[in-house]
């Protein structure tokens, strides 16, 4: 008798799973989420809370700098109650300069609410490159009324 119970020890029976199916799938489900993953994060509506905090305190003896860009874009760093107006890579270079001599001073930014979002991720990241570690975003409380 012949077939696949053969229970001769000529034919004995296959122990092997086939796994290029499973491949096939694998491949098939990487490219689909690799192709939706980057949509998921794109273009989603955001409307930002308003809410009030807290002041941060500062210590008395270390002034922070903090970097103003107006309503024109124009960028204005102060120290103390000294201000100026300056190029985005003069500042990082004052910026670089300050920290050289008193590391540990705060950097706060205050941005004009009708300033684009892009101007202010670019000025954090130049700060980011002038060596600041972490940078401080200055608000008002919202008006009641």
């Amino acid at each position: 008798m012949q077939g696949p119970f053969n229970r001769s020890g000529k034919g004995k029976p296959m122990a092997e799973i086939n796994v290029v199916p499973f491949i096939d799938v694998m491949l098939v489900l990487l490219v689909v989420f690799m192709i939706t993953a980057p949509m998921l994060t794109q273009g989603v509506q955001v409307e930002l809370p308003q809410v009030t905090s807290q002041p941060i305190e500062t210590q008395e003896d270390n002034d922070p700098i903090v970097i103003s860009v107006d309503s024109e874009g124009a960028y204005f760093i102060t120290l103390g109650e000294d201000s100026n107006s300056v190029s985005l890579d003069e500042m990082a270079a004052r910026v670089t300069t300050i920290l050289e001599r008193r590391p540990g001073t705060p950097v706060m930014v205050r941005g004009d609410r009708n300033v684009a979002y892009g101007q202010i991720v670019v000025l954090m990241s130049t700060l980011q490159g002038a060596g600041v570690a972490n940078v401080g975003l200055l608000s008002e409380p919202p008006q009641d009324g």
